[in-house]
Protein backbone atom coordinates (compact mmCIF):
# COMPACT_ATOMS: atom_id res chain seq x y z
CA UNK A 1 0.00 0.00 0.00
CA UNK A 2 1.00 3.58 -0.58
CA UNK A 3 2.39 5.51 2.02
CA UNK A 4 2.87 8.92 2.86
CA UNK A 5 6.05 10.18 3.48
CA UNK A 6 6.31 12.34 7.25
CA UNK A 7 8.47 15.33 7.31
CA UNK A 8 10.32 16.16 10.51
CA UNK A 9 9.16 14.42 13.40
CA UNK A 10 5.70 13.75 11.88
CA UNK A 11 4.10 10.30 11.89
CA UNK A 12 3.42 8.90 8.36
CA UNK A 13 -0.31 8.04 7.20
CA UNK A 14 -0.63 5.00 5.40
CA UNK A 15 -3.51 4.26 3.14
CA UNK A 16 -6.31 2.78 4.99
CA UNK A 17 -5.38 4.37 8.42
CA UNK A 18 -7.98 7.21 9.63
CA UNK A 19 -7.13 10.67 8.48
CA UNK A 20 -7.94 12.51 5.15
CA UNK A 21 -5.43 13.13 1.92
CA UNK A 22 -5.71 14.82 -1.28
CA UNK A 23 -3.98 15.71 -4.89
CA UNK A 24 -4.51 17.57 -7.96
CA UNK A 25 -3.71 16.01 -11.07
CA UNK A 26 -3.55 18.51 -14.10
CA UNK A 27 -5.47 16.72 -17.20
CA UNK A 28 -4.59 19.78 -19.47
CA UNK A 29 -0.87 18.88 -18.96
CA UNK A 30 -0.67 15.08 -17.76
CA UNK A 31 1.05 15.97 -14.96
CA UNK A 32 0.77 16.87 -11.32
CA UNK A 33 -0.79 20.01 -10.34
CA UNK A 34 2.64 21.61 -8.49
CA UNK A 35 2.41 24.80 -6.31
CA UNK A 36 -1.36 24.40 -5.75
CA UNK A 37 -3.41 26.48 -2.52
CA UNK A 38 -5.34 24.74 -0.72
CA UNK A 39 -7.60 26.04 1.75
CA UNK A 40 -9.23 23.36 3.86
CA UNK A 41 -12.21 23.92 6.32
CA UNK A 42 -14.83 22.51 9.08
CA UNK A 43 -18.53 23.64 9.04
CA UNK A 44 -19.50 25.23 12.28
CA UNK A 45 -23.12 25.97 12.65
CA UNK A 46 -23.63 27.83 9.53
CA UNK A 47 -20.29 28.76 8.37
CA UNK A 48 -16.98 26.83 7.22
CA UNK A 49 -14.05 27.47 9.37
CA UNK A 50 -10.45 27.77 8.16
CA UNK A 51 -8.08 25.23 9.05
CA UNK A 52 -5.37 24.93 7.17
CA UNK A 53 -3.86 26.51 3.94
CA UNK A 54 -1.33 24.15 1.88
CA UNK A 55 0.24 24.13 -1.33
CA UNK A 56 0.74 20.90 -3.37
CA UNK A 57 4.26 19.32 -4.02
CA UNK A 58 5.87 18.14 -6.84
CA UNK A 59 3.49 14.76 -7.01
CA UNK A 60 0.77 17.36 -6.35
CA UNK A 61 -0.41 16.46 -3.01
CA UNK A 62 0.42 18.11 -0.13
CA UNK A 63 3.51 17.05 2.18
CA UNK A 64 1.49 15.84 5.27
CA UNK A 65 -2.51 14.76 5.62
CA UNK A 66 -4.96 16.98 6.32
CA UNK A 67 -6.41 15.08 9.26
CA UNK A 68 -4.40 12.51 11.02
CA UNK A 69 -6.21 9.80 13.22
CA UNK A 70 -5.22 11.61 16.19
CA UNK A 71 -7.43 14.22 15.36
CA UNK A 72 -9.87 12.97 12.75
CA UNK A 73 -13.51 13.41 13.27
CA UNK A 74 -17.05 12.83 11.49
CA UNK A 75 -18.48 16.26 9.82
CA UNK A 76 -18.63 18.62 7.22
CA UNK A 77 -15.36 19.72 5.62
CA UNK A 78 -14.60 21.90 2.18
CA UNK A 79 -11.26 21.99 0.38
CA UNK A 80 -10.88 25.00 -1.94
CA UNK A 81 -8.40 24.25 -5.19
CA UNK A 82 -7.21 27.57 -6.63
CA UNK A 83 -7.00 26.22 -9.90
CA UNK A 84 -7.54 29.37 -11.36
CA UNK A 85 -4.10 30.85 -9.91
CA UNK A 86 -2.74 27.38 -11.07
CA UNK A 87 -3.01 27.33 -14.67
CA UNK A 88 -2.32 31.44 -15.18
CA UNK A 89 1.22 30.81 -13.74
CA UNK A 90 1.60 28.09 -16.10
CA UNK A 91 0.44 30.15 -19.22
CA UNK A 92 -2.57 28.86 -20.21
CA UNK A 93 -4.59 31.53 -22.22
CA UNK A 94 -7.57 32.14 -19.67
CA UNK A 95 -10.43 34.64 -19.91
CA UNK A 96 -10.45 37.87 -17.27
CA UNK A 97 -12.10 36.54 -15.83
CA UNK A 98 -11.20 33.37 -15.70
CA UNK A 99 -13.86 30.45 -16.26
CA UNK A 100 -13.14 28.69 -13.38
CA UNK A 101 -11.25 30.50 -10.60
CA UNK A 102 -11.74 27.74 -7.53
CA UNK A 103 -12.74 24.35 -7.51
CA UNK A 104 -14.74 23.74 -4.07
CA UNK A 105 -15.62 20.46 -3.07
CA UNK A 106 -17.86 20.14 0.04
CA UNK A 107 -18.29 16.82 1.22
CA UNK A 108 -19.25 14.76 4.73
CA UNK A 109 -17.30 12.14 6.65
CA UNK A 110 -19.29 9.65 8.55
CA UNK A 111 -16.44 7.36 9.96
CA UNK A 112 -13.98 8.81 12.02
CA UNK A 113 -11.89 5.50 11.36
CA UNK A 114 -11.73 5.72 7.71
CA UNK A 115 -9.58 7.29 5.42
CA UNK A 116 -10.67 9.49 3.25
CA UNK A 117 -9.35 10.80 0.19
CA UNK A 118 -10.32 13.26 -2.11
CA UNK A 119 -8.41 14.15 -5.37
CA UNK A 120 -9.50 16.73 -8.04
CA UNK A 121 -8.43 16.27 -11.95
CA UNK A 122 -8.54 19.53 -13.26
CA UNK A 123 -8.42 21.66 -16.54
CA UNK A 124 -9.18 25.26 -17.00
CA UNK A 125 -12.17 24.64 -18.34
CA UNK A 126 -13.43 21.80 -16.18
CA UNK A 127 -12.49 19.82 -13.07
CA UNK A 128 -14.10 16.36 -11.05
CA UNK A 129 -13.69 14.58 -8.02
CA UNK A 130 -14.29 11.37 -6.39
CA UNK A 131 -13.64 9.28 -2.99
CA UNK A 132 -10.18 8.06 -3.69
CA UNK A 133 -8.30 5.16 -1.75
Amino acid sequence: MLAFAALGDKKALAAGSPGLTTHVLDTANGKPGEGIKIEFSVLEGDTYKLLATVTTNADGRNAQPLLTPENMKAGKYQLVFYIGEYFTKMGAQLPNPPFLEKAVIQFGMADATAHYHVPILATPWSYTTYRGS
